[in-house]
């Protein structure tokens, strides 16, 4: 039977680990505020749209390898010890690339803190997995994803606050990183076991589920040249400072406001008729964009409040329609393999991206968008007609997932690392979005 959960009692634990919370939160806002940073001043040193998507790249690249090696790293090391390592390299890193301004080194430095990132992410995100009890995690993951909207929406107004020229606002992400580190450090929680690698078997994967997986690579391919290519797009637009931060926060509350609707919606209808809607309005949105943003700045913010809202949620619906065919044991392993072919889109989408802003007029920004969101539905399609429908009875609950780190599957489907409390499942699906 169940444990009945009282409302402040979850609240209560929620406010026992405020400090991961915060932790989490100041990392989410500094890493949002510097992905729009680096395109915005890139573009100000006259680096051109190519690097831009060069520099999206070289994040997702590391950010990829850090999902596949951090748990060893923790493992000889510990959290905290990791988790300080990393905040102090991603402090490096924003202020090297301030001191020397050149494009090899705003390469390397940003890859290195795809790593840095992929890292503290997985160690905030196990030891949320670690404090939550039985019957309350749905509830702390739905606060975890209010943190996450708020820290990481109020950072973009940082930057039109300090300024993208000189060299205060790349100081002032170095103090973020290390302020991240405060509450985390200090906090007297005990430590979570050490974290399991998780078994990356493509084919099996795939064969579980290519929809979702030819899925998570077309989200990756446009998401991501959305978040490091979409500032330098919004600059391309006419647009100042503190409108390419209101163009950008814009997009992240439209992925947060229609999460839930769409995932409540998907538990109850055909998730791949669902999943097939929502691409289609995504590409709607994106074909709008390309008509109608250079007629008004507000058609420009409506744009992009529409393009996140249907084209954020796509991720975890097609992580939703894997597990309706996974095994309960299989939604780990399947998870990290969804979140790397995820990441090899994003490791191709900037670029491309980035090249089609060069050649071509900035509207052939978010037809890229569109051809492939069109692409994916002639797939969902042609994989309609090869594979029944999942029954009713037989569907997982949809969970509203960040794309931060493999632990987050881990913590959101119920499942605790060797030595925690036993597994269960959320109790209820709730949405937010990056």
């Amino acid at each position: 039977m169940e444990p009945t959960v009282r409302p402040l009692g979850v609240l209560s634990r929620a406010w026992n680990f405020a400090p991961l919370l915060f932790s989490a939160g100041i990392l989410l806002g500094g890493n949002g505020l510097f992905g729009t940073l680096v395109a915005v001043r890139a573009n100000l040193e006259g680096f051109g749209p190519s690097f831009v998507g060069y520099v999206g790249t070289a994040y997702f690249i590391g950010f990829g390898a850090g999902c596949l090696f951090v748990p060893w790293l923790i493992r000889r090391a510990g959290h905290i010890r990791v988790f300080a390592a990393f905040c102090a390299l991603c402090a490096i890193g924003a202020l090297l690339m301030v001191l020397v301004i050149h494009p090899v080194v705003w390469l390397v430095v940003r890859m290195i803190m795809g790593i840095c990132f992929s890292g503290l992410l997985s160690i905030v995100e196990s030891w949320l997995n670690a404090q939550s009890e039985r019957g309350d995690r749905g509830r702390i993951l739905s606060i975890y994803r209010i943190v996450d909207l708020l820290f990481v929406t109020s950072g973009q107004f940082v930057l039109p606050w300090v300024g993208a020229v000189g060299f205060d606002i790349f100081a002032v992400v170095a103090m973020i990183y290390c302020l991240s580190l405060l509450p985390l450090t200090l906090s007297r929680q005990k430590t979570p076991p050490v974290p399991t690698s998780a078994t990356l078997n493509i084919r099996r994967s795939y064969m579980i589920s290519p929809l979702a997986s030819i899925g998570c690579v077309t989200i990756g391919l446009t998401n991501s040249a959305f978040r490091m290519v979409g500032p330098l797009y919004a600059q391309e637009m006419g647009l100042a400072v503190a409108q390419v931060a209101t163009f950008m926060s814009l997009g992240i509350v439209g992925g947060a406001v229609t999460q839930y609707p769409l995932g409540w919606l998907s538990d109850r209808m055909n998730r791949r008729g669902v999943l097939m809607l929502t691409t289609g309005l995504a590409a709607l949105s994106g074909l709008y964009m390309t008509v109608f943003a250079d007629s008004s700045e507000m058609a420009l913010m409506v744009g992009a409040f529409m393009f996140g809202a249907f084209s954020s949620p796509l991720y975890s619906l097609s992580v939703a329609h894997a597990n309706d065919f996974a095994e309960p044991e299989d939604f780990i392993d399947l998870s990290a393999t969804l979140m790397l072919f995820y990441s090899a889109g994003a490791i191709v989408g900037p670029t491309l991206a980035a090249w089609v802003l060069e050649v071509a007029a900035p509207s052939y920004f978010f037809l890229y968008m569109t051809v492939l969101h069109g692409s994916l539905i002639l797939f969902i399609i042609y994989r309609m007609g090869r594979r029944a429908t999942v029954p009713m009875s037989a569907k997982k609950r949809f969970v509203g997932l960040l794309r931060t780190s493999p632990m987050l599957m881990r913590w959101a489907t119920g499942h605790t690392a060797p030595g925690a409390a036993q597994t269960e499942s959320v109790s209820s699906s709730q949405a937010s979005g990056r």
